[in-house]
């Protein structure tokens, strides 16, 4: 298939693209050019590190990309909205100076029934009440107050996601200097979440011990009444998982999801003009503009370990390409990385263990439409060519009760594709006009739950795949009648596919599951939650590190700062 993508730097091969830059050792080098691995770069540059970044695929970004696989149409391929990324990094790299703009989305969130009725929802209080009073009075007079608890317990997060979570320094070369100091940021560390909690107050703190450790189907169920709204609302405890809204922990995930700003709006998510991969180019321009060089086409087949010391001293590409470093950050997920990319007999074996038994399981597959028309819902006014307001948010389609989720993901835990699945449909199109010919659109579905092995098929089998994307498409014909006969066409990403071309093992779209065990001090694996590993100069900067999933970055300049601070000379 004919296709285009968003690229920071050409190459003839890895081999002659880093020879062009004269350099046989570089002080940093960063496996895998996704949005984390670029923002590790650019910090890492800035501190005046020589850095070089290696990029699988023929474009940047991993997962947060861009690429034009139908002429004309331009799909955000993987993620496809913006919310997570960190304030501190959209601020301290100057993005909008770079490139990136943010279209805010409003309503947000739009939710067809079957039996005539919609929900929109938005950052619009007044809109909120009036339409969640058409389904319960009582369910629009406690809205506000959930926004308001959830506001809370973000303030609470945001310097837990912006900070290294408090690990030991390790090994005994450490210096009197290094481990007082290390001593004293754990102190800090501590110090100031019990300050946050005492300034939360008890009631607040269970109240979000209580959500963290709940299912999404009881917190929801406590607030609201009404069916229509908790399935909205749940769709954000299951997203990329395969986690039902009666699993618990599910509602950390929730709380993940609505933890992003937009320009300082907190929970308002946005479409980036030129899609996802407008993200990764401004992150990458301020990377480069630091110094950092960015390689494409440079596949790692296996780190170089020293047989004396056990430290890195580099990466072996797939081309023969040697490339020397003593300090390796690893932005490809735990698995890839110490189970394809480290060499065998090298870590230990109770963390080699604990590695190949973390949770990748992925119930997520992605599919990319052109279509000649905007979808006309029955519920809504014919809008003939102009966007109207359920256009421009999250459509919900076949989640119109927490049960038909559950029922959803019942289907795939025994196997099966669901019969109904749960689908998110958004169309960046309907504010960005860069991505599409005039008239026609761009629609990503975001489907759950596929298994990655089926019982029934293989995603192996074309009759299979497209079974299953008719399947999908029937779905939201019942909503939007004639929806199927607009589709130009379409790409279909599935978890072996996710895993396959983006690398994320198991298809799993947040480089591992992200229950309770495999958060903050637990992510990715218990006393390694600092992005240092057992080898000696290899760090790990991924969304499979604290703080977890999504076009986040914090991650990556997380890490950046632990590897700044253990190069930096002992006083």
């Amino acid at each position: 298939m004919w296709r285009r993508g968003f690229n920071s730097s050409s190459s003839d091969g890895a081999r002659a693209a880093l020879a062009a830059k004269g350099k046989n050792k570089w002080d940093a080098v960063i496996i895998g050019g996704g949005h984390n691995g670029l923002t590790a770069a650019a910090y890492l540059a800035r501190s005046g590190l020589s850095v070089a970044v290696l990029e699988r695929r023929h474009l940047i970004g991993g997962a947060a990309v861009t690429e034009e696989l139908v002429p004309g149409f331009k799909f955000s391929r993987c993620s496809y909205l913006q919310s997570l990324l960190r304030p501190s990094i959209i601020r301290e790299l100057e993005l909008g100076r770079h490139g990136l703009k943010l279209l805010k989305r409003n309503p947000s969130s739009f939710t067809p029934c079957l039996d005539g009725r919609y929900l929109l929802l938005g950052p619009d209080s007044s809109l909120n009440h009036s339409e969640i009073s058409k389904f319960s009075k009582k369910d629009a007079e406690a809205y506000p107050r959930y926004e308001n608890q959830l506001l809370k317990f973000c303030n609470f997060m945001d310097s837990l996601l912006d900070s290294p979570t408090p690990e030991s320094l390790r090994g005994v070369q450490s210096s009197f200097t290094k481990r007082v100091k290390d001593k004293l940021e754990k102190s800090a560390f501590w110090s100031r979440c019990l300050r946050q909690a005492m300034f939360m107050g008890q009631k607040d703190m269970v109240d979000f011990m209580d959500l963290l450790l709940s299912p999404a189907s009881k917190v929801l169920n406590n607030w609201f009444e009404g069916d229509v709204l908790k399935a909205t609302l749940a769709t954000d405890a299951v997203i990329g998982s395969m986690a039902s809204v009666h699993t618990p922990g599910s509602g950390y995930v929730l709380l993940h999801h609505v933890m992003g700003e937009t320009d300082g709006h907190r929970g308002v998510w946005s479409y980036v003009e030129g899609g996802m991969g407008s993200v990764s180019l401004a992150i990458s321009n301020a990377a480069r503009e630091a110094g950092a060089h960015i390689v494409t086409d440079a596949e790692v087949a296996q780190l170089m370990i020293n047989g004396d010391s056990g430290a890195v001293n580099g990466v072996l590409l797939k081309d023969g390409t040697l490339v020397h470093s003593s300090i390796v950050l690893s932005n490809a997920t735990p698995y890839r990385t110490f189970m394809e990319l480290v060499p065998k007999n090298v870590l230990p074996e109770d963390f080699y263990l604990a590695i190949k038994n973390l949770d990748y399981s992925s119930g997520t597959t992605k599919i990319n439409l052109a279509v000649d028309r905007l979808p006309q819902f029955k519920c809504c006014k014919p809008t003939v060519s102009e966007a109207g307001p359920e256009h421009i948010g999250t459509i919900h389609i076949g989640s119109e009760s927490m049960e038909e989720i559950d029922t959803a993901c019942r289907d795939a835990l025994n196997g099966l594709s669901s019969r109904r699945p749960v689908i998110e449909m958004t169309i960046p199109s309907a504010l960005d006009n860069t991505i599409s010919p005039p008239g026609k659109h761009v629609i990503n579905l975001f489907i759950q739950y596929t298994p990655y092995s089926p019982s029934e098929g293989s995603w192996k089998d074309p009759k299979y795949r497209e079974l299953f994307a008719k399947r999908c498409f029937s779905l939201i014909d019942e909503y939007a009648p004639g929806f199927s006969s607009s589709i130009i066409g379409y790409d279909m990403l599935t978890p072996p596919d996710l895993e396959r071309e983006f690398g994320l093992t198991g298809g799993n779209i947040f480089h591992g599951a992200m229950g309770l065990d495999s958060l903050f001090l637990m992510r990715p694996l218990k006393g390694w939650s600092d992005y240092r590993t057992p080898i000696q100069g290899l760090y790990m900067c991924g969304s499979g590190t604290h703080p977890g999933g999504g076009v986040m970055g914090a991650p990556g300049r997380n890490a950046a700062y632990v590897v700044l601070n253990d190069i930096k000379p002992s006083d």
